[in-house]
């Protein structure tokens, strides 16, 4: 279906097919489908690079269950077409990343809409249902963690990793990685773009003088993939650019100040020795408030890893780090609290961090302990509990973590009642209360402070120790 003025790109026109369903994306450049590279790279993609195909199907997914799971985060291509130009097809974006009411309705949600103060100020203004609460950009975050993880296993990097590239929803939490046509695979694909303007590693941009070929030059990599996926969880989450404060480089131009802010003068707006770019406190919530497991995340990110981008934390351990710290997060008590959740940590307690409230009641942790040796428990991980919470496989059990195949019926809930916090059991066959006697699905358990409650007398099952906070 040809249409007068079709979407356009940099590098490509996009056309709906008839039902919408898929788009065909045409090179602008004439001479694409006669680089041979280029062919055999989109042949790479669409086939053995692929996570939404199994690999019985040809593709790079290790069963039916793992391609329909990375479906959920890719727009990946499937087809190339050489007439009536050289070009890709593509599955259409989902209708939950357009803008379903507002003076939007209809347009893609560009991340750009939702961390930029400009543009989130009228979505707030004007669409104030498309803008989501805290929880929900934590969980896009997971997905869009997920989905470079995902790409870093199979040995390839996107390259132009940027809020350009990744549509998010969120309302749902969601979020879809998109342009994979120019994905780099070590020593066969280079790649075709540095990236885009404040996601750029500061340590390709500070080279970018230097020749192609040059040893010092840094390339787009998973590593610069690795800085550009932090920036993004930091401008969901605090709402700001981890490189953007106070601080202004001396500078003949506006294109020389940003080369110096992303590039070579770069230095995270949290430093914790540095504090000449801090970003005004009484108008920015300080990067605690996301945590103590992201906090060092962001450190060893914007700190260590412009020092050295081989000690950045990759893809994976941004996933373990923002699964942690969902179970860490709790319901705000104030209903016109804008963020809605919040974590809760050790220092803050059960206070939300954006409006100050304070829980109505005692609000307890779970701290996990696992077993080593025979008797001896060790620390493994928190979850934050308030009223509805769910217990799953992956909290009962210590080898277990949420993927693709993960066993998602709830195993326990929390419910406030009658002064009392309790503990639900619904499918733990073998929960054992801190008197050592069986609760049966169906039957609570009383959160005490101090309590020992065994989640399950199987190998690998946990222990959960109450504290009240």
């Amino acid at each position: 279906m040809m249409v007068p003025d079709p979407p356009s790109g940099t590098m490509k026109e996009v056309y709906f097919t008839p039902d919408r369903k898929s788009v065909v994306c045409f090179y602008k450049d004439p001479t694409a489908g006669r680089d041979p590279s280029r062919v055999q790279r989109l042949e790479s993609i669409i086939g053995k690079y692929n996570p939404t195909v199994a690999k019985a199907q040809g593709g790079g997914a290790a069963s039916d269950v793992d391609a329909a799971y990375y479906r959920n985060f890719f727009c990946w291509p499937t087809a190339v077409v050489t007439k009536p130009r050289f070009g890709l097809i593509t599955p259409a974006y989902p209708g939950n990343f357009f803008f379903q009411s507002g003076p939007w309705k209809g347009q893609e949600k560009n991340g750009a809409w939702f961390i930029q103060p400009k543009t989130r100020g009228y979505l707030e203004k004007l669409a104030p249902q498309e803008v989501g609460d805290w929880r929900s950009y934590l969980r896009l975050c997971i997905e869009m963690s997920r989905a470079v993880s995902r790409l870093h296993q199979a040995g390839l990097a996107h390259s132009d990793l940027s809020n350009n590239n990744v549509l998010v929803d969120p309302l749902k939490g969601s979020s879809v990685v998109i342009d994979i046509d120019s994905l780099v695979v070590p020593g066969l694909f280079p790649p075709d773009v540095l990236g885009t303007k404040g996601y750029i590693a500061p340590e390709v941009l500070s080279t970018i003088s230097l020749p192609f070929k040059d040893p010092n030059r840094k390339h787009p990599s998973a590593r610069s993939d690795e800085h550009a996926l932090a920036v993004l969880i930091y401008q969901y989450l605090l709402q700001r650019h981890p490189l953007e404060g106070r601080r202004i480089p001396n500078a003949n131009s506006a294109e020389e100040q940003d080369f110096l802010t992303y590039g070579p003068q770069a230095l995270y707006c949290e430093h914790p020795s540095d504090k000449s770019n801090r970003p005004d406190a009484a108008q920015h919530t300080p990067v605690s408030a996301a945590g103590p497991l992201l906090t060092d995340l962001f450190q060893r990110a914007f700190v260590d890893g412009i020092q050295n981008a081989n000690r950045r934390p990759t893809a994976s351990e941004w996933v373990k780090g923002l699964v942690k710290t969902w179970d860490l997060t709790i319901p705000c008590a104030n209903a016109a609290c804008p963020q809605k959740w919040f974590v809760m940590t050790t220092a803050q307690g059960a206070k939300c961090p954006y409006c100050g409230t304070k829980a109505f009641q005692p609000s307890p942790v779970l701290n996990f302990r696992t077993e080593g040796r025979p008797g001896q428990w060790m620390p493994d991980g928190t979850m934050a509990v308030y009223n509805g919470a769910t217990v799953f496989k992956w909290h009962v059990f210590a080898n277990s973590f949420p993927g693709p195949d993960s066993d998602r019926t709830p195993q326990a809930s929390f419910q406030w009642d009658a002064g009392k916090w309790l503990m639900l059991n619904q499918n733990l066959p073998s929960l054992t209360s801190p008197g050592g006697n069986r609760v049966p699905p169906g039957q609570a358990v009383v959160l005490l402070p101090g309590a020992r409650i065994r989640l399950s007398q199987e190998p690998n099952g946990r222990m959960a120790e109450v504290e009240m906070r």
